[in-house]
């Protein structure tokens, strides 16, 4: 062998933070130097792990987050053990190498029927109509999340989109390894929540009281109804905790899409592993800051709703009792907005045709055959409602069905307008992306968009009017203003004014802190009991291998200056003025999945 060209270790471990410009100097001389680089830390981290004894099934998942997992035998009981996100992203397509056959599957666009939040999302469409182009292998990926944002388990999404089967075996998989009190997070929690109850995991799922959700920002886009029942603001136990970090980690994830489109399996594999490999690093680094953060804006939340809820309880004559009760109206009253009784909505029927034969009267010798059909129609509602005297109009039942026709035209009305609000809030929220083409696109699409929404609060306004008594006009300043979509289930008011209803004001949860109480001293915990242990496991490497204990002690010292920098902001929450957690070390409990409680991921 003789070698032309040597690439350094330094260097290409200097460059594997900027993988594509390696990649590119490897195969420029068409080498696999960092595939060779890739697979000697991969041995190296092979044996670190057989030593500090990581090497346990699911050792990565028990010990990714140590806020979330590294629980001790005297903290409190929390309402969710464990709180997690999961959702699809198709950015990390791979194309299929082997396959020249570029015909796209035909797909159903249609979606008939009402406009409900489960309509909004693709993802709660049926299986058939979730195919991707025939030319990619892998359509994505689809992943699970803590709620500080580490990745805990990812799988390819194959020549499909979000099928129901990649959440039941993720799902399955946290299960079996989390236990109960479970809480997930997915944009359409409520949706998916059927499918998991008429699977086989359903008892599973039943008896370790695991409970889906929407997550903060998708669930505002959801009805207002559905979010009382899945949204985290009105989930007891779940703090802040806002449920999308998995949106945190795609926007991150996204910029490997032009790296890995082409590539074949291997390396598209290493890409993915290599870049979540350095975001959960990342994410430990920040970790004690994360919680710094949500523990001040925790405690200036409690203290400000604090004093404006005493407030409101002087003037409205309230007390903590009366709250509860505030949520069951609340429900009561979006329940009392579905659709009316069969009768009822035959009765409303009943009206439109009237109205439509009094026209036809009208211009009978121009539409003779419309006369016949609508007369045909009225009597024909007149069987079913047995009226044996036709309805007088301006009578009281003409009169009373009349308004809830046109209120029903002016509910169609609101949530087309909804409709296309939603629209434009996520065409906003893409902005940001990179790359100018796309943001001109984005920008175009959102124009039209607006335009649609002038033109609908103009129809929007029309309906308003027709009413008695009159509904609220709505301008564009309005809606732009809007930044949380179930405002407009509340506008619903068909029978009674609810703007000034006690329940139809904003709630805040106020368990933030309970759990970061919890978390501070789990990670406090988490550093004390790792330096103990690995100190004892390079002096013992140190005997026994010294190569290895080297090693060890060189990934260590990164290890422990991130520590450092921890147990001084550690120290810095517990000197909040308003802090009320247990300060000091604890005792994590023992868990049978592995050998030694030492929790790291820069292994």
């Amino acid at each position: 062998m003789y070698p032309s060209v040597a690439v350094s270790l330094r260097t290409l471990a200097a460059y594997r933070h900027i993988q594509s410009q390696c990649k590119t100097l490897c195969y420029l001389h068409d080498v696999p130097a960092y595939d060779v680089f890739l697979e000697i830390l991969h041995r190296i981290n092979q044996h670190l792990c057989q030593a500090l004894k990581r090497d346990t099934v699911n050792w990565h998942m028990l010990n990714t987050c140590l806020a979330c997992f590294y629980k001790l035998d005297d903290e409190p009981a929390l309402d969710f053990e464990w709180l997690v996100s999961i959702d699809g992203n198709n950015s990390l397509k791979r194309w299929d190498l082997n396959d020249d056959d570029w015909e796209d599957e035909p797909t159903d666009t249609d979606h008939p029927g009402a406009f409900t939040c489960v309509n909004r999302w693709r993802n709660a469409g049926p299986d058939s109509c979730k195919k991707m182009f025939a030319i990619f292998q892998e359509s994505g990926i689809f992943i699970a999340s803590c709620c500080h944002r580490f990745v805990l388990l990812a799988c390819d999404m194959i020549r499909s989109g979000e099928l129901a089967k990649y959440l039941i075996a993720i799902i399955n998989k946290l299960l079996t390894v989390y236990g109960k009190n479970g809480g997930c997070a997915y944009d359409i929690g409520c949706a998916f929540s059927k499918t998991l109850a008429n699977s086989t995991l359903s008892p599973h799922a039943r008896d370790l009281g695991f409970r889906m959700m929407v997550g903060a920002f998708h669930g505002h886009a959801h009805n207002q109804r559905c979010q009382l029942d899945w949204h985290p603001m009105y989930i007891s136990g779940t703090g802040h905790t806002e449920g999308e970090g998995c949106e945190h980690i795609f926007s991150a994830s996204n910029e490997l899409a032009c790296s890995t489109r082409h590539a074949n399996r291997f390396h598209h594999h290493q890409a993915i592993e290599e870049h979540f490999a350095f975001w959960d690093a990342n994410k430990y680094a920040a970790l004690s800051n994360y919680l710094w953060t949500h523990y001040r804006e925790a405690l200036k939340s409690v203290r400000l709703l604090t004093a404006e809820l005493e407030t409101i309880k002087a003037e409205l004559c309230l007390s903590n009792n009366d709250f509860p009760g505030f949520f069951d109206q609340e429900c009561i009253y979006l329940d009392s907005l579905k659709q009316p009784a069969p009768r009822d909505r035959l009765s409303i029927h009943y009206v439109e045709m009237h109205d439509a034969l009094k026209q036809a009267r009208i211009q009978v010798n121009s539409s003779y055959a419309k006369l016949q059909h609508a007369e045909g129609l009225v009597a024909h509602c007149e069987t079913l409602l047995s009226v044996d005297e036709r309805w007088l109009i301006g009578g009281d039942e003409y009169k009373h069905f009349k308004e809830e026709a046109t209120l029903g035209k002016y509910h169609t009305a609101l949530d087309e307008l909804e409709h296309l609000v939603v629209m434009r809030l996520f065409e906003l929220s893409k902005l940001s992306l990179s790359g100018y083409k796309l943001r001109q696109q984005i920008s175009k699409a959102l124009q039209r968009h607006s335009d649609a929404i002038r033109n609908m609060i103009n129809h929007y306004n029309i309906q308003a009017a027709s009413l008695i008594p009159l509904r609220q006009k709505i301008t564009w300043k309005d809606i732009a203003k809007y930044s949380f979509l179930g405002e407009f289930d509340l506008l619903h008011d068909s029978c009674t004014d609810i703007q000034d209803k006690d329940w139809a004001r904003p709630a805040h949860p106020r368990k933030e802190i309970i759990r970061l109480n919890i978390e501070i001293r789990r990670l406090r915990t988490a550093i004390h009991d790792e330096t103990i242990d690995m100190s004892a496991i390079i002096n013992e490497l140190l005997v026994a291998n010294p190569l290895l204990a080297a090693e060890l002690k060189h990934q260590w010292r990164s290890r422990v200056a991130i520590n450092a920098v921890h147990t001084y902001r550690l120290d810095q929450i517990e000197r909040l003025f308003g802090f009320s957690g247990i300060s000091g070390i604890g005792t994590r409990l023992v868990n049978p999945a592995f050998s030694r409680p030492v929790n790291t991921n820069w292994c």
